[in-house]
């Protein structure tokens, strides 16, 4: 069963059935924060990892199932919020050097097409902006299904993941180390926990 439909400019099959399970998903669904999470692993001093998270963040999903490529997606995040367990390197983080929040205080995502690739898994493609930068990203996702949580709310579950070279964002801050190589990878890991709640019609 899938959630959104394969888009080609070649001469297509004859189309598929809609599965009516995934037509009565059809809505506008709101990101719930505290059920969800946004987080990112870097390379530190060319030796381990460094994970973080962003803690604020808004976005809404438009999912059809009739037409489930016109399906869609837009979140923004605060730069603010963002947590690696450290408050001098979240402080960096924050600074002109890095992300610059005073100037930039948004991250934003928002979806241009969905392509499936069999079964529960789809790659979202969409502009993502980082300080004032924007540039195309492909995002792996899988669907977790659907569900009634106990409050009667409608849920739809994702998770998924991506890579960036931050580079690409003007995020060049680096430092050398004496053995070689920089303190910080370029490319940046982005993981993705998404619950979100169907909107009242």
């Amino acid at each position: 069963m899938g959630l959104f439909s394969r888009t080609s400019t070649a001469t297509a099959p004859a189309a598929t059935p809609v599965d009516p399970g995934l037509t009565a998903l059809t809505g506008t669904y709101t990101i719930d924060p505290s059920h969800s999470s946004i987080g990112f692993t870097a390379r530190h001093a060319m030796v381990t990892n460094v994970r973080g998270a962003f803690t604020e963040y808004e976005g809404t999903l438009h999912l059809d199932g009739a037409n489930p490529a016109a399906s869609s997606a837009s979140i923004d995040v605060k730069i603010a919020s963002i947590d690696t367990g450290n408050a001098d390197r979240d402080g960096h983080l924050r600074s002109a050097d890095f992300f610059d929040a005073e100037q930039f205080p948004l991250m934003t995502f928002r979806s241009t097409s969905v392509e499936a690739l069999g079964g529960t898994d789809y790659r979202i493609t969409g502009d993502l902006t980082i300080k004032g930068v924007t540039r195309p990203i492909n995002i792996d996702l899988e669907f977790n299904g659907a569900a009634k949580d106990p409050f009667g709310n409608e849920r739809v579950g994702f998770e998924g993941k991506a890579e960036l070279l931050r580079s690409e964002w003007g995020l060049t801050w680096n430092a050398a180390l004496e053995t070689g190589g920089v303190l910080v990878s370029d490319k940046i890991k982005l993981t993705f926990e998404i619950s979100a709640i169907r909107n009242a019609a």
